[in-house]
């Protein structure tokens, strides 16, 4: 008898102790989904300064989002809110799927189509401020925050873009991801700008613009930057910003190689009178880059930085 009560005692205290036990692991599963929950919902609200040097806050993770900058439009994209993306400008035409987006104008904004389609966010960029501050103004004025996106100069300020973006989406992994990417592919790039001796740097004029018009990229510009981090020399690098050139002073630069960032015609280039003793003329050394990828500061710019460096370089870069 006695034998048997000690065995429906200790028969009850494993029984109180299960129980015990799997009301505490259903405690710590709970806490472990408030925890979870309270985690997701402490990245708002946000803050973030544009740059007007305006704080723009965020109480909630956009589910709407207008944008008027093509570039900022491809950060968009590359942080996978494509869905939360619901209107652009007919710039847009990257990814091929943008055309199908709403369109609010081109580099003059559409105020009021802007508003009809009650965005969470509006994403604006800096070199357009002086075309339409009026319309920030307007859409704002309508309780629509709007983010008006640095003019970046260097790839530093690029990332710096692409971070403040993630951040005001809630996409900070994929902000951080798509950095990651990009800086990897400029590092394997500036890896083989070193193997370049001096000796065989080439002399580089770029044109933006051709004639009667001729324009070129001077000292404190993206491109300057470019040609450096591929190991080349600016033949225009003693101007600053962008600049006009006549033919003759380009053919006392005598550049080894001319990159044409428009739809140029190479023979228009190759005939120009002037520029019959030019090296790069007499040598061909006259290339195309897709003006997308080099002048819309966003993720795919390293892939102008690539194609730049084998245009100037195919000896090099295309190994």
């Amino acid at each position: 008898m006695k034998k048997w009560l000690s065995y429906s005692i200790i028969a009850l205290l494993v029984i109180v102790l299960a129980a015990c036990g799997a009301g505490n692991q259903s405690n710590s599963d709970k806490k472990t989904k408030q925890d979870t929950a309270q985690t997701s919902q402490a990245a708002f609200p946000v803050k973030v300064k544009d740059a007007r040097d305006k704080e723009i806050t965020l109480k909630k993770q956009p589910k709407k989002i207008v944008s008027l900058m093509p570039s900022n439009t491809e950060i968009v994209y590359a942080l996978g809110l494509e869905k939360e993306l619901v209107g652009v400008t007919s710039n847009d035409d990257y990814p091929k799927s943008v055309k199908k987006k709403a369109q609010v104008g081109d580099m003059n904004v559409n105020a009021e189509k802007v508003i009809a389609l009650n965005p969470d966010l509006v994403l604006a960029h800096a070199s357009s401020m002086g075309v339409s501050d009026e319309v920030f103004k307007q859409i704002e004025s309508a309780g629509i925050p709007v983010f008006v996106v640095k003019d970046s100069t260097t790839f530093d300020t690029v990332y710096d873009s692409i971070t403040q973006i993630g951040k005001l989406t809630g996409k900070t992994k994929e902000a951080n991801q798509t950095i990651k990417d990009m800086k990897e592919k400029v590092a394997s790039i500036e890896k083989k700008a070193k193997t370049i001796s001096k000796e065989d740097r080439k002399k580089v004029w770029i044109e933006v613009s051709g004639a009667p018009e001729i324009y070129t990229t001077g000292k404190g510009t993206f491109m300057n930057e470019m040609l450096t981090m591929i190991g080349a020399d600016n033949v225009a690098a003693s101007e600053k910003g962008w600049v006009k050139f006549s033919e003759e002073q380009v053919v006392k630069l005598n550049p080894d190689v001319i990159i044409a960032t428009y739809d140029a015609d190479k023979n228009e280039i190759m005939k120009r009178p002037a520029w019959s003793s030019m090296t790069a003329v007499k040598e061909g050394n006259i290339e195309k880059v897709d003006q997308n990828k080099i002048n819309r500061l966003g993720p795919r710019i390293v892939d102008g930085l690539e194609d730049l460096a084998k245009a100037v370089y195919p000896e090099v870069y295309n190994k």
